[in-house]
């Protein structure tokens, strides 16, 4: 069980807030193999504020995709705050705050992970987040080790990290990487404990190199975390919801899914993709994932340059026709241990 403010969790694993993934048809495929709660897409601030078309967009979730977290990112305190009225009044069962990407764009406009270099600012948005709504509802934040690995940025997190839980929020995710790292090189799980002993009772979730449900498992017991949030693990990887998920309730690891199983979920994936954005844009929209999927299939390099050369709805159709005809008898589906380290089905693990 994971409690994040009123928010109750059966298992404690999120789907994270992934830009340019977690859009509605992604966030309801996790749901169906297990995922309890998701984030959406990072919303800028000033796109919430402003009435129209985008911001109705933004706001717009099905039932089915609850409890949901909207995660939030602006530099100005103020319309910080005003957004996350908005996506309260809109049924978010929680405000997300994020102070931890590494785009470089996003730091140059004093947004996300900038914010760890700045303490006063980033505590105020804090402090104005909180105060502008119901002092029961949950705010979370997201945040990197630091900005790099100076002795003053990891000063700068702790200060940030003790004035959010002062402040009354109910959790962070804290992802073992600097700003600076990117995605380079590994994540820091001994600093994940060290903040956990930092914070005691305090809700800590866990992020960073969590590419298999033996990786989750590992993270909850090597860190004393309270929760992790799946990030890259998880795209075109649904399955690893289901799979942790058993591994969590004292379950035996399921098989991996077969070619068949795929094939069905990627075009339940691609109609709700159209569902969310229309016929015109979902099948360039969902070239990322029929990539990310691919890695799984027996044939992943061939099924790589299907899906990358698909233009339309046809394209698509035939890709699953020919990929994944479950008539077919297809060698063993494989498994993602790690980024590029996938193994075929009944191979030593």
């Amino acid at each position: 069980m994971l409690s994040i403010g009123s928010v109750q969790l059966d298992v404690p694993i999120v789907q994270a807030a992934l830009a340019g993934y977690s859009d509605a048809a992604m966030r309801l495929i996790a749901r169906r193999h297990g995922a309890p709660y998701a984030l959406t897409e990072v919303l800028l601030d000033k796109l919430i504020v402003e009435p129209g078309k985008i911001r109705r967009r933004a706001l717009a979730f099905a039932e089915e995709d609850r409890p949901l977290g909207g995660q939030l990112m602006g530099s100005a305190p103020q319309q910080f705050a005003e957004a996350a009225v908005q996506m309260v009044a809109s049924g978010f069962d929680v405000v997300d705050l994020n102070f931890a990407c590494p785009v470089r764009k996003v730091l140059g406009r004093c947004r996300g992970g900038y914010l760890l270099s700045d303490p006063p600012p980033a505590i105020d948005i804090l402090r104005r987040v909180r105060g502008a709504l119901p002092p029961d509802f949950p705010v979370t934040l997201k945040m990197r080790r630091g900005m790099d690995d100076s002795a003053a940025s990891v000063r700068h997190f702790f200060r940030i990290i003790d004035a959010a839980f002062e402040l009354g929020l109910a959790a962070v995710t804290v992802h073992g990487r600097t700003v600076r790292q990117r995605y380079i090189g590994p994540s820091d799980w001994s600093f994940l404990r060290r903040v956990k002993q930092h914070v005691g009772d305090r809700i800590i979730l866990g992020s960073g190199d969590l590419f298999s449900a033996e990786d989750v498992v590992r993270m909850l017991a090597e860190t004393g975390v309270d929760g992790v949030t799946l990030a890259r693990g998880c795209i075109g990887n649904p399955w690893i919801f289901r799979d942790a998920r058993a591994l969590l309730t004292g379950q035996p690891l399921p098989a991996p899914p077969t070619v068949a199983e795929q094939g069905r979920v990627i075009r339940t994936h691609y109609e709700l993709s159209v569902a969310a954005h229309g016929e015109n844009r979902a099948p360039r929209l969902m070239r990322k994932f029929g990539i990310k999927y691919s890695e799984l299939h027996p044939y992943s390099g061939r099924v790589r340059e299907a899906f990358v050369a698909s233009r339309d709805r046809n394209d698509w159709l035939r890709v699953l026709a020919e990929w994944y005809d479950p008539q077919r008898d297809w060698p063993p589906p494989r498994r993602k241990t790690a980024p590029g380290d996938l193994v075929a089905a009944g191979a030593k693990e």
